[in-house]
């Protein structure tokens, strides 16, 4: 199963690298082609300028003042503006509403200027949006009524927040999957599972950038680290505690420790603030009114490819088979000849081999991961986990699916975090009416 994993990694990352990379050379500071990549001592301000009918606005002038900089650029033929800074700190950016074309004004809930606070090694992105409306000769301007101010739902809105949504469920999937699989042969709930997830970003960032390595070779490299932390955590933890017969609530103690222990230790040696594994700028795809990085459709490819992969395993080969009667009943299973402890250690590995593909994608997707990263994900594992089935791993893809779509569609009337409150909503709902999960099995109780 790993070497599938491998595999995929390798194909997938290989056909996606070069568009990943076209467009990030960079041009001459203060021009229409400005592109920036950030470092230790420089920092990035960027975005995207579009036109109402989705459409870039090319040629859209901002002057940019703070720190040591006081400067003009403009909008490329893509739409997107970005200045290099090497002061941390604010910097206010204001539009030239003159440079905006006919028929076109800037909305009137977006600020302008606008202030927004750069820091080095790091992007910071603004969102000028642009909706249809008149200027008048004095200079006030008059928005077409029923043009989307942002606040609205739209149908474009929809789209994109749903493309969004199946983007985190499959990532959220690699992880979940494997958690589940834990839980199933071991009955364990692994609450350091999260930090497989930041292990595995924070490893392709020590290679990628601090070693220097090429991006594909640090992204298996990161995998293959986190596959065998998983079978040292089994050889030398799980499985001597198992033979001392602990119950699972003492290990799932045992696994909160480990999980604070983890965190600070990250916090510890690589520090507090968020770390990019590819500093280049990333390159936007627009499919029709969706908007994503090359980056997120690459990482959606080999999520689907390597979730694929790990269903055909589960359904079609001996170790599959296995690893589904150990689930069922352990017991019975050793008693027909599978070596549990095998199957076992099989798991393990692979989970935090997953979960540490999961972190390296989600630092590419996220632009960055930090100390918290999985923190704040192994809650919506769990989610996952539990609506789709415990001990599932099928059940965890469909729970990861609904997760990821309720918690990004949600922010289409909700603002902020509000929406991870509303997938734990959902999953509540659910579960009063289907205790055992979508894929779970119903079981009697005395």
């Amino acid at each position: 199963m790993i070497m599938l994993v491998m595999v995929a990694i390798v194909t997938m990352v290989t056909l996606g690298s070069s568009s990943a990379r076209a467009d990030t050379t960079p041009g001459p500071v203060g021009t229409a082609a400005t592109t920036c990549a950030s470092d230790a001592t420089t920092g990035c301000l960027q975005g995207t300028i579009k036109l109402p009918n989705g459409d870039p606005a090319v040629g859209i002038k901002l002057e940019i003042k703070g720190g040591d900089l006081d400067t003009t650029i403009a909008t490329g033929d893509d739409g997107k503006w970005s200045q290099a800074i090497t002061v941390a700190g604010p910097y206010t950016i204001t539009v030239d509403t003159s440079s905006i074309p006919d028929g076109a004004v800037l909305d009137s809930a977006t600020k302008n200027p606008a202030t927004v606070t750069g820091a080095l090694n790091k992007n910071v992105g603004y969102v000028f949006k642009v909706v249809g409306g008149t200027t008048a000769a004095d200079g006030t301007t008059t928005q077409t009524p029923g043009t989307d101010t942002g606040t609205g739902i739209t149908f474009d809105r929809f789209l994109q927040q749903f493309a969004s949504g199946i983007r985190l469920g499959l990532l959220l999937a690699l992880a979940a999957v494997g958690l589940s699989l834990i839980f199933g042969t071991t009955g364990l709930s692994n609450f350091a599972h999260g930090e497989q997830v930041t292990l595995g970003g924070l490893l392709a960032y020590l290679f990628a950038n601090v070693l220097g390595l090429n991006l594909i070779l640090a992204a298996v490299i990161s995998v293959v680290i986190c596959a065998a932390t998983g079978y040292f955590q089994d050889a030398l933890i799980w499985k001597p505690l198992r033979r001392r017969g602990l119950g699972t609530t003492q290990l799932m103690i045992v696994t909160i420790g480990l999980s604070i222990a983890l965190q600070y230790s990250y916090q510890y040696f690589l520090g507090a603030s968020t770390v990019r594994i590819d500093r280049a700028n990333p390159v936007t795809v627009d499919l029709g009114p969706i908007t994503l990085s090359a980056q997120s459709l690459i990482s959606m490819g080999i999520a689907v490819i390597v979730i694929a992969l790990v269903g055909w395993v589960l359904v079609k080969t001996r170790v599959g088979r296995a690893t589904r009667a150990v689930s069922d009943n352990p017991a019975l299973a050793a008693a027909s000849g599978i070596d549990v402890d095998r199957i076992i250690r099989l798991v393990w590995t692979s989970a935090t081999a997953l979960a540490g593909l999961s972190g390296v994608l989600l630092g590419l997707v996220l632009n960055g991961v930090n100390w918290q990263t999985g923190l704040q994900l192994l809650l919506l594992m769990f989610a996952a986990i539990t609506l789709g089935g415990l001990g599932t791993a099928f059940g965890a893809l469909a729970g990861a699916m609904i997760i990821g779509l309720v918690v990004e569609l949600t922010n289409l009337v909700l603002p902020g975090d509000f929406k991870y409150a509303t997938a734990l909503l959902i999953l509540i709902l659910v579960l009063l009416v289907r205790p055992q999960g979508i894929f779970g099995r119903r079981e009697r109780i005395g």
